[in-house]
């Protein structure tokens, strides 16, 4: 089985990196795609709209990621929240690199998952937010990941945990995080 992890988060020393590591000790062959530090550029440009509807891209690191992507068996998103969604680079790591006839086909007005292979798919996200304020009163920003655009690529059994509060005590993370890694 090729775990992929996939991290967006642009400070090193973030708790977002302390799960990173943690999950490299529970599968030290994963594949990390680090946007980061691969310098992704999220914003969709005119060269990639032109090649869009083709299912096409200019990005050369995204032909990287769909490769990756093709051999992983089970995904793993680290992300933070911010201002109730995800970063930017990661929703452009959707925007790019989840493309036509590579995550998805059409037919008949409704969208195909390509990605079924991939059998499990996990969402961990930090903020200050706790999920049920996530959930109840900021539009619940992965229940339309979870819900509708990973399922409208294939996958199926997606699991989300997040750490509310997480700038407030280093031990609670860490309680957290043991918890977490027992269930991924």
């Amino acid at each position: 089985m090729q775990t992929t992890l996939l991290i967006g988060h642009p400070y090193d020393k973030s708790f977002n990196h302390v799960i990173l590591a943690k999950l490299l000790e529970t599968y030290p062959s994963a594949t990390v795609i680090n946007l980061v530090t691969d310098g992704f550029n999220p914003a969709m440009l005119a060269d990639d709209l032109a090649l869009f509807s083709k299912g096409a891209y200019a990005d050369p690191l995204v032909g990287k990621y769909q490769q990756i992507l093709s051999q992983t068996d089970k995904l793993i998103i680290i992300s933070p929240i911010w201002w109730y969604g995800l970063p930017a680079i990661i929703k452009g790591f959707f925007d790019k690199v989840m493309l036509k006839n590579f995550a998805y086909t059409e037919a008949t007005g409704r969208l195909v998952g390509q990605l079924t292979h991939i059998k499990e798919t996990i969402i961990i996200t930090t903020g200050i937010a706790p999920a049920i304020y996530l959930r109840l009163f900021a539009g619940h920003p992965i229940g339309a990941l979870k819900k509708r655009i990973l399922k409208d690529m294939g996958l199926k059994q997606v699991k989300w945990f997040h750490k509310g509060n997480v700038i407030k005590s280093a031990a609670n993370n860490q309680k957290w995080l043991a918890a977490v890694g027992k269930k991924v």
